[in-house]
């Protein structure tokens, strides 16, 4: 039995979680899918159910001075809770990873071996603002046999307890253990448990804000698996296409500002003559460019830049614009001030092209295409987490198949060790 002594706001919840995952492990994939269209259906058929809690969050929320894009990201309707619902269903159609194999061989000894996909096991995600991370963490886990333990943030919580109480009745029916998704307490001190609960949780995951992720980075004793901010820069080369760069640019700053994966800073080999007309594209579409002294010499509406600037992920429609002498320039700055999630070249050199993939270090590199494309789904791997930036274990989407680890299955005919080695 897991110790939970000095975990008793999560404790029992864990507890349960641990349980349901030996069983979860072991489940065939027509159980765990049949599930996730219980889920889906019973979402649809309790809509109003959910609505009326995130009616009551909404209300409070908006009462305590919450910003509009916040409270949108808060707010719930029959067209969100369908598409929702459509998720799961489409994690249906996704494979199974638990199962695969990854390697396998037959040793000069005759030993099989074979390195298969398992569950990771408790699965604890820390995440703010959208309700519908709950449904989507949840269904990405059950499809990946893992149990959820999921704490979201006190402005959803009664939109988050509606939810996992339409999928936990739905799930159960459907034959899945008790435990196998449950709701922590909307509180400071349920992640300092979760965080600590090292032996009972098996990893935790983060999706939220600089502030939320650098609190579980931490402080967590459970192993990480880190889903970071998105400084992400689009580097246009002096072979660059104008009309390329142009769209590439205007896509990844405007297209969706408020995403991980929009671009917040772009930087300009000396040798583009189409700067001005860049600057002009993005200044007409709304964009406030914070520049350095070439690039403000290049447009009047570009305002000083500094540190700062380099530094910051906008999410808003600010963007920081420098004027590199050449692309080793482009990468130390990247280097310096880039957080390792999505970079971009707009380049016709081949050379150039080969340089800056080589040389910069992100989760997702993109070649003459906007940072806007580093998801899951536009990957073609359906649902996601997020966005993994560390090096270990996965990074990049964060989908089903990382949410697995592996076990290394040997299979002998009586074989026994006899070097002493």
């Amino acid at each position: 039995m897991s110790d939970v002594s000095g975990l008793p706001l999560i404790g029992a919840a864990a507890l349960r979680a641990r349980a349901a995952a030996r069983v979860l492990r072991t489940l065939p994939t027509d159980t765990k899918d049949g599930a996730l269209r219980a889920m889906a259906d019973a979402l649809v058929e309790r809509a109003e159910e959910v609505l009326a809690a995130n009616a009551a969050d909404i209300e409070a929320a908006a009462a305590d001075g919450t910003p509009a894009s916040v409270l949108d990201r808060l707010r719930l309707d029959a067209g969100r809770i369908a598409g929702v619902a459509d998720a799961l269903r489409q994690l249906v159609a996704l494979p199974d990873p638990v199962g695969d194999v990854v390697r396998g061989s037959t040793l000069p000894n005759g030993l099989q071996l074979r390195q298969v996909r398992v569950p990771l096991g408790v699965v604890g995600i820390v995440y703010e603002a959208r309700p519908n991370v709950t449904v989507d963490a949840a269904g990405l886990c059950l499809k990946s046999g893992n149990a959820a333990l999921l704490r979201g943030s006190a402005s959803a919580f009664r939109t988050n307890t509606a939810l996992v109480g339409v999928l936990t009745e739905a799930a159960e029916k459907a034959g899945l253990p008790a435990g196998s998704i449950d709701l922590l307490p909307a509180d400071r001190a349920s992640v300092g448990e979760l965080l600590n609960a090292r032996g009972v949780v098996d990893v935790v995951i983060p999706r939220g804000g600089a502030s939320l992720i650098q609190r579980v980075v931490r402080e967590a004793r459970v192993p990480v698996i880190e889903t970071g901010e998105g400084n992400c820069h689009v580097y246009v080369d002096a072979s660059a296409d104008p009309a390329t760069a142009e769209a590439i640019v205007l896509n990844a700053k405007t297209h969706r500002v408020s995403v991980c994966n929009s671009a917040e800073t772009l930087l300009v080999h000396r040798d583009v003559a189409f700067l001005p007309r860049l600057l002009s594209a993005l200044a007409d579409a709304g964009v406030t460019l914070h520049g350095d002294e070439r690039a403000r010499a290049a447009h009047d509406a570009v305002v000083p830049a500094t540190d700062e600037d380099w530094a910051t992920e906008y999410l808003s429609m600010d963007m920081a614009v420098r004027v590199v002498d050449d692309l080793p320039a482009a990468l130390d700055h990247i280097e310096r001030w880039g957080s390792g999630h999505s970079e971009a070249i707009v380049a016709d050199s081949a050379r150039a092209i080969a340089e800056f993939t080589a040389g910069v270090d992100a989760a997702a590199v993109l070649v003459n295409a906007s940072t806007r494309f580093t998801d899951g789904g536009e990957f073609g791997f359906g649902a996601e987490i997020g966005i993994s930036t560390q090096k270990l274990h996965a990074r990049g989407p964060l989908g089903l198949p990382e949410l697995t680890s592996t076990t290394y299955v040997v299979t002998g005919n009586g074989h026994t060790r006899r070097c002493l080695l």
